[in-house]
């Protein structure tokens, strides 16, 4: 573990509230509670022996079976010391977490895409609307309860001049399929079929 690591570490350690700390394949990773999520942030980009000044990426992971549906991970870069930070934090579906534009103002389309995609709300954002989904969609697609085919199918009407909403239609034939039975056509098997006769 390289030292600039060792002090960055110590330094989160002795001024932040955290759940967890531990340095995986050469990153620094965090968990803290969502209340002390604002206090973290700052103090890791503004704090000398760290200075994550750049935040290259929010992701959210869906867990449908945990009392904290999802997991909120943070990705901090420092050009400084050639250091990547990982910053995890876990809510509940009912609950929001305070939006950290105005520490990383880039954080602002990051938080948008985590609310469209996956209903994720942020207290005090600027502009929390969706960013990636139609206007009038419903539903966010990356929740794992989320329908495969979606919800809704749009298309564009060349006699109505419009873009038409309409349920989603997948109508096939019951088929049993035996999982014994071998599939008709392939190669293997009629090679096979031949040598046995």
């Amino acid at each position: 573990m390289s030292e600039q690591i060792e002090m960055a570490k110590a330094a989160i350690e002795k001024n932040c509230k955290l759940n967890d700390i531990d340095v995986n394949l050469g990153q620094l990773q965090l968990s803290v509670d969502p209340a002390n999520l604002i206090q973290v942030i700052d103090f890791v980009k503004n704090d000398p022996s760290c200075e994550f000044k750049q935040i290259t990426d929010i992701a959210g992971v869906d867990f449908p079976e945990n009392e904290k549906r999802f997991e909120v991970i943070y990705h901090f870069l420092s050009f400084r010391f050639n250091l990547r930070l990982r910053v995890k934090t876990q809510i509940s579906e009912a609950e929001s977490l305070p939006s950290i534009t105005s520490i990383f103002p880039a954080a602002n389309w990051f938080e948008r895409e985590a609310f469209d995609m996956y209903g994720i709300t942020f207290t005090d954002h600027p502009d929390l609307r969706r960013i990636l989904t139609d206007y009038g969609f419903e539903g966010y697609p990356l929740r794992k309860d989320f329908p495969l085919t979606g919800n809704v199918e749009i298309r564009y009407d060349e006699i109505d001049k419009k873009i038409v909403h309409e349920p989603v239609k997948l109508q096939q034939d019951f088929r049993n399929f035996d999982i014994q039975s071998p599939w008709e056509g392939t190669k293997y098997l009629d090679k096979e079929a031949k040598e046995s006769e």
